[in-house]
Parts: C-alpha cells; structure tokens; sequence
C-alpha cells in the first residue's frame, strides 16, 4: 500500500515530537481529510463506525492536537469539532449552521479572499495588533434546515 503525502507529512510531524503514527491516529487522519468540514468526537466516531474506542480517540486527538495536525474548532452548542491543520489542507473559512450544528468548509475566491484580508489587516491596526492568520466562520442555516 502506497503512503501519501499527508501520511508521510503527518507522520514526520508526529515523529518530531516523539510520537508515533498508530493505526488509531491514521484513521483519525483519514476520516478528517475526507470530512467536508470539522467533526466532533462522536461524529468521529460515527465515520470510523466504533473501529476505535471512545478512550483511543481523545488520546489519538489530543496527539494529533499537540502536534499541530488538527485543529480544535469550538462552534456552537459548545461542541468541540476537529479538522486537519491548514498546512495540511489549505486555508478556508467555515459555515455553521446554528439550528443542526453542521460545520461546513468554504474556500472563497482569491479576489474576496484578498478583501476579507484586507479587513482582518484594517481591523487589526485600529487596536494596534498584526494580525498573521484569519479564520471566518459565517454561522446561519443550512439547506438542510431551511
């Protein structure tokens, strides 16, 4: 079987910090890069249909966490959900839909993606701050919940 280039860049993160790329840790992995958005734990749990106890997956995400492989993201409800770092992934914005919950990736075109930088970085100097990174989470309903 042929390792891609998110397991090997994955792997070597884990690896630097004297941590090891189990099969639980690589499932994680997988289910997050083929998730549309972020995911909660039992959401996790659900795409990797229970293969990996409920105690192996805190411990595989707070791993993956302090490597810097996933990010936490902690959306409404008070529901933590994961997703794959933006280095590993790419940068994107999210839509959180309030009534349901779902958090949904959004990549915007490099011209608004330009002017949404252009606010982060005008925000930024009215409270003489530099920003380095933004993240947009536009919350409403989804189609779902219409």
């Amino acid at each position: 079987m042929a390792i891609s280039k998110l397991d090997r860049d994955v792997e070597q993160a884990l690896h630097s910090r004297d941590s090891r790329y189990t099969a639980g840790r690589r499932a994680v992995v997988a289910a997050l890069a083929a998730a549309g958005g972020p995911l909660s734990a039992a959401e996790l749990l659900d795409a990797l249909e229970a293969t990996l106890p409920l105690s192996s997956l805190y411990r595989s995400l707070n791993v993956l966490e302090h490597a810097g492989v996933i990010e936490p993201h902690f959306a409404t409800k008070g529901v933590t959900r994961y997703e794959l770092a933006e280095w590993l992934q790419g940068h994107h914005h999210h839509l959180i839909c309030v009534q349901c919950g779902a958090v949904d990736d959004v990549a915007i075109p490099p011209r608004l993606e330009a002017a949404v930088r252009d606010l982060v970085d005008s925000i930024g100097s009215t409270a003489e701050f530099t920003p380095t990174n933004h993240a947009l989470e536009i919350e409403g309903r989804c189609a779902r919940c219409l």
